[in-house]
């Protein structure tokens, strides 16, 4: 196994209220219907959301994983989550960033930043291609991300 890791930022202007956002970004259930390759997440009652992947392919290999986060809210404006696994638990998969939200003239200005790392039955060697890969995964997954919520939003 070896550890690989990609990181992505992005932002826009959602053309609506600033709390409907929060409230798509804060709900696990549907958090994971509009993430592409997220079968689902769990909470833990608490803080941390337990995220279930399935369904990728990274140079020929399938993957899936489990990954703990714990999140923290502020007040609508930002939401961070740090890879936090229970104690003793090696997880193949986290996920350190955040979402930030600020009220703007035609909307909601939506930012985001994340680095995904995971641990690949792949060569180390591979690690270009490996990234080149992650790259085209989590660029996919933004945009229908995105796409899903402009749609579950109606904009």
């Amino acid at each position: 196994m070896a550890t690989f890791s990609s990181a992505t930022k992005a932002e826009a202007v959602v053309p609506v209220e600033r709390e409907r956002v929060w409230a798509v970004l804060t709900d696990p259930d549907l958090v994971a219907r509009l993430t592409p390759f997220i079968s689902s997440i769990t909470t833990d009652g608490g803080e941390h959301w337990i995220w279930h992947m399935s369904g990728l392919t990274v140079l020929g290999k399938g993957f899936e994983a489990t990954f703990t986060e714990r999140m923290t809210l502020d007040g609508g404006r930002r939401l961070e989550f740090d890879h936090d696994p229970p104690s003793g638990t090696k997880e193949r998969a986290g996920v350190h960033g955040w979402y930030a939200l600020a009220d703007h003239a035609d909307g909601v200005l939506l930012e985001t930043s994340m680095e995904i790392c995971v641990d690949l039955p792949l060569p180390r060697l591979s690690g270009g291609a490996v990234r080149t890969a992650m790259r085209g995964v989590i660029a996919q997954m933004g945009n229908r991300f995105s796409k899903n919520l402009l749609n579950h939003l109606g904009v």
